[in-house]
C-alpha cells in the first residue's frame, strides 16, 4: 500500500469573497452589474471595483469585495512546484464563515471574469462540477475553527505583521509537513481576535503589511527550497 504524502495545509483566511449581501440588492450599481451579467443581484459576487458606492455603509467594508485576492492566491498556490509535488492542500475561508475545499488538481481560470463566474456557480450549486461525486471545488458553511478542527494540524502558524519577526529561511525550518499556514485573504484591516486565538505561533516576514499574494509567493518559495524542489 502506498502511503499518502504528508502535506502542508494552506488556509487563506477571512477572505474577501462573497455573494452581494441582501442589503445591497437594490443599489443601482449592483442592479447594473446583475443585468449586464444576465443574473439576479443575489447571484453575483461582491466586487469593490464595481460596487464601491453600494459598499459605502457596509460593515467591515475594508475587508470585503476583493475576490481578486483569492483569484491570484489560488493561481499561485495551485501552480506552485510545492502543489505539483503533492505537498500542499489549499483551503479558502471567507469572512462570512464559508470554507471552499480545493482539489489540488483543479485548474483555476486565469481570466478574472471566468473565475468570478466559477465562484458564482460554486456559491449557487455548492460544488463544481455540480453533478460530480468528486468535485474540483465544494463549499461548506464552516468557521475557521471548524476547519482547523477537521484538519487536526500538528501546529497552526499565522502570518501577520503583528507577529514575531522571522527570516524566510528560519520560517521554512519552523513550518513542518502537517502544519497549517494561515494567510489573510483580505486587503486592509487585521485578523479577528478569534483567528489570532486559533494560532499556535504568529510570525511576520516583513516590518509592514504585504499583499496576500506577496506573502504567499515568499512562503511557497521558502518551503520549495526547504524540500529541494527548486
Amino acid at each position: 500500500m502506498v502511503l499518502a504524502k504528508e502535506k502542508y495545509y494552506l488556509v487563506l483566511a477571512e477572505s474577501s469573497l462573497e455573494i452581494v449581501p441582501k442589503t445591497l440588492w437594490k443599489h443601482p450599481s449592483v442592479i447594473k452589474t446583475a443585468k449586464r451579467r444576465g443574473k439576479k443581484p443575489s447571484e453575483i459576487i461582491l466586487d469593490v471595483s464595481l460596487h464601491y458606492h453600494a459598499m459605502k455603509n457596509l460593515p467591515m467594508r475594508e475587508k470585503r469585495g476583493r475576490p481578486d485576492i483569492v483569484h491570484l492566491s489560488l493561481l499561485l498556490a495551485l501552480n506552485s512546484p510545492l502543489n505539483k509535488a503533492g505537498l500542499l492542500k489549499t483551503y479558502v475561508h471567507t469572512l462570512n464563515d464559508y470554507v471552499i475545499f480545493v482539489r489540488s488538481d483543479v485548474r483555476i481560470p486565469k481570466n478574472y471574469n471566468r473565475f468570478i463566474g466559477l465562484m458564482e456557480q460554486l456559491f449557487s450549486t455548492g460544488k463544481v462540477p455540480p453533478e460530480s461525486e468528486t468535485p474540483l471545488l465544494y463549499i461548506k458553511n464552516m468557521s475557521l475553527g471548524g476547519l482547523l478542527e477537521s484538519l487536526e494540524p500538528k501546529k497552526t502558524i499565522l502570518l501577520s505583521e503583528r507577529g514575531d519577526k522571522i527570516s524566510l529561511s528560519k520560517l521554512a525550518n519552523v513550518v513542518k509537513k502537517g502544519d497549517a499556514i494561515i494567510i489573510g485573504g483580505f486587503a486592509h484591516g487585521d485578523f479577528s481576535k478569534e483567528t489570532y486565538e486559533l494560532a499556535d505561533e504568529v510570525y511576520s516576514i516583513y516590518g509592514e503589511a504585504l499583499e496576500a499574494w506577496t506573502v504567499l509567493s515568499r512562503m511557497l518559495c521558502a518551503l520549495e527550497m526547504q524540500n529541494g524542489l527548486i
